[in-house]
């Protein structure tokens, strides 16, 4: 993954972003040496939140189907939860 430095984008600005893309889809910004946060093009986020996505509704049917979950009302819920504190 392709290292990017806060000053990098003071000095040059978007231009460095899309250098440190053209090989990567995603680069690290780091703040005093530190990692910080992640850049990459709008197009592979959200190829990134589908797949989290999928993730979770594939998490969600094996859990009906080996019978993890209940069947109560709202009500019945909040009760529930109330009883726990």
């Amino acid at each position: 993954m392709t290292q990017l430095t806060a000053n990098d984008l003071k000095t040059r600005g978007i231009a460095a972003i899309e250098a440190a893309l053209e090989h990567d889809t995603e680069a690290v910004v780091s703040v005093r040496g530190n990692q910080r946060y992640v850049v990459m093009e709008l197009a592979h986020y959200h190829y990134l939140r589908e797949c989290e996505l999928e993730a979770a509704l594939a998490e969600t049917r094996a859990d009906l189907a080996a019978g993890r979950f209940s069947q109560e009302t709202p009500e019945e819920h909040v009760a529930g939860l109330l009883a726990e504190q």
